[in-house]
């Protein structure tokens, strides 16, 4: 048996060169920020005094008996779950669709990609004046009383009012990756099935869905974290209202360590989001994996 050739001292040289400074950044503000982070949520500090005390695992414990965080950890978790269901069920219709034989492909392509270049800010603007006047004026000239209101103004209506625009705007990266899955697959597969009396459904279920498992991974863990994460929307389109009904985990974690000075509080339910994020992403890999 041949022994592989070995690589150039030149090319390890450059190798490193390339590698390195990616290595150390990451080590510094990724790495040791998450060490860091863990040691501070045992200990009192409030983000800027140079004293503070090591508490143990008090922090945690208070977590337990946090009405705030529960409520905050259910609307999180529910938030979560219909934004997957939403995004990733779109994304696959339109993917199908826009890789069928359809007029003006490309400008479709293009047009239902565009959310995604738009900043998270001036959505959740453009989307809070038509919740509050548009929406409002068409319902009222239509005599329609639920359109009447604004849907962030009701503790019922505001968290699907978010996630109307977060599914708006997510949508085009999973769709896009799910489109490039779909123009992976043979198409010997597919008139194989026709000629076996296979009907597009059938052709569907049976070739496409589950040779798109491994992208459809991928895609759920990505907006799963999203989702778990999201911040952006409940700041500018609710602050957590109405009656703290929209209020996430992230956004919790920013009231308590820069609104309230808890930093250590905080960063105590940042550590408990990143485990529940890696628990969850974990578990969704193992059962795509177990599709695939």
């Amino acid at each position: 048996m041949k022994n592989k050739p070995k690589r150039p001292k030149a090319g390890r040289a450059a190798y490193m060169a390339f590698t390195l400074p990616a290595i150390i950044l990451y080590t510094v503000f990724f790495v040791f920020s998450v060490i860091y982070g863990i040691y501070y949520s045992f200990t009192n500090w409030n983000g800027y005094a140079k004293e503070y005390k090591f508490v143990g695992v008090n922090n945690y414990a208070r977590l337990f008996s946090d009405r705030v965080f529960k409520r905050a950890l259910v609307f999180t978790v529910e938030y979560s779950a219909i934004l997957v269901v939403g995004v990733i069920t779109i994304a696959l219709i339109l993917a199908v669709i826009l890789c069928s034989k359809i007029k003006q492909q490309t400008f479709f392509r293009a047009a239902f990609f565009f959310p995604a270049t738009l900043s998270l800010v001036t959505i959740g603007l453009v989307f809070n004046e038509i919740y509050y006047r548009v929406i409002p004026l068409i319902g009222k000239s239509l005599n329609i009383d639920f359109l009447s209101k604004n849907i962030l103004s009701s503790s019922s209506t505001a968290m699907w009012g978010i996630l109307i625009v977060h599914i708006w705007r997510s949508v085009s990266i999973p769709m896009v990756l799910l489109i490039a899955g779909m123009q992976n697959i043979s198409g010997d597969l597919y008139e194989a099935a026709s000629i076996d009396g296979a009907n597009g459904v059938q052709r569907f279920f049976r070739i496409t869905l589950p040779l798109l498992m491994p992208v459809l991974s991928v895609c759920i863990i990505l907006v799963t974290k999203e989702g778990l994460t999201v911040f952006d929307y409940i700041t500018v389109m609710t602050s957590g209202g109405p009656a703290g009904s929209t209020q996430s985990i992230a956004f919790l974690i920013y009231e308590n360590a820069f609104m309230n000075q808890k930093f250590s509080y905080a960063i105590t339910q940042s550590v408990v989001i990143f485990v529940l994020v890696c628990v969850v992403s974990y578990f969704q890999f193992r059962t795509t994996r177990k599709e695939d």
